[in-house]
């Protein structure tokens, strides 16, 4: 039984690995036979791209899965986040994909749930396959990852895909950088000049403004956003040749991505959601892994 958690848990070697078997099963070699196992995902904060790819990759492996809605469940009644969890265990099922608002939730059930835990996403730290999907999508474009240049652009203090990414591009050799409103901005990083990056990085990641965590509203406007820190065609021609663009999604047209910048030649966006399919289905089959 194997937990994912954080990538920081995780030595390169083991991270290198499970790309490697999500690029296997991109390719067709995958062992669809998991028919006795049942999957549970719990998902406590909306999703759709993690919770229905995690779907997908669970049907592809041949698994049963049980999407649970937090809206019409117990939860309503007072039942604990723990609860829950432990009921689900308790029906016998074979791992729990979860999602939830607080940051490390995992924390309150480790060595009490004896499944293998999916961290589908907690709070504002972590998202692990989010994570190893973006690098899987610059392993392909790139075939490597030492001394490529990133600038993470946006949300960066509300965002767990930037504090994730940031620890694992860094420990794999990459120069990441942050840019974006001062107001959304984490200290501990390297900040670059939004127009800068455009034309010196290898990657562009954007993230969308994260209203859901503020405790106030964003202190400046739509349109000012997206002319300081949206990315316009205009501003996509300033980059450089082999220059790719990334997106964790859901993305706000018209606001730090332009509607006509969503599918053109530098965005790997929707080629990202693909490859979320074969990282869950690779951490899946690592967690019934033996130790």
């Amino acid at each position: 039984m194997k937990h994912l958690l954080r990538l920081a848990d995780l030595p390169i070697t083991e991270i290198n690995r499970i790309l490697d078997c999500a690029q296997a099963a991109k390719t067709g070699i995958y062992d669809d036979s998991e028919t006795k196992r049942i999957v549970a995902n719990l998902f406590f904060e909306p999703s759709t791209r993690t919770q229905y790819s995690f779907n997908t990759a669970e049907l592809k492996l041949g698994c049963k899965v049980i999407n649970f809605n937090a809206a019409s469940s117990s939860l309503q009644k007072g039942e604990t986040f723990y609860d829950t969890v432990k009921t689900f265990e308790s029906f016998g099922i074979d791992a729990v994909v979860i999602r939830d608002r607080k940051d490390r939730y995992y924390l309150d059930l480790i060595d009490r749930i004896h499944i293998p835990i999916l961290n589908g996403g907690d709070g504002k730290m972590d998202h692990p396959t989010q994570s190893l999907l973006d690098l899987l999508t610059i392993r392909e474009e790139f075939n490597h990852f030492d001394g490529l240049k990133i600038a993470i652009v946006g949300d960066i203090a509300h965002s767990r895909v930037a504090h994730t990414n940031i620890e694992v591009m860094q420990r794999l050799g990459m120069q990441c950088y942050i840019s974006g409103p001062e107001e959304y901005q984490d200290a501990q990083y390297d900040s670059i000049d939004f127009d800068q990056a455009v034309e010196t990085m290898d990657v562009i990641m954007l993230l969308r403004v994260q209203h859901e965590r503020h405790d106030q509203a964003m202190s400046i406007s739509v349109e000012h956003y997206h002319q300081q820190y949206g990315l316009t065609m205009e501003r996509v021609a300033k980059m450089k040749p082999h220059a790719i663009i990334l997106h964790p999604a859901p993305f706000n047209r018209g606001v730090e991505i332009a509607d006509d910048v969503v599918e053109c030649e530098k965005s790997r966006i929707f080629k990202q959601i693909n490859n979320g399919v074969y990282v869950r289905m690779a951490v899946l089959k690592r967690a019934w892994e033996s130790d």
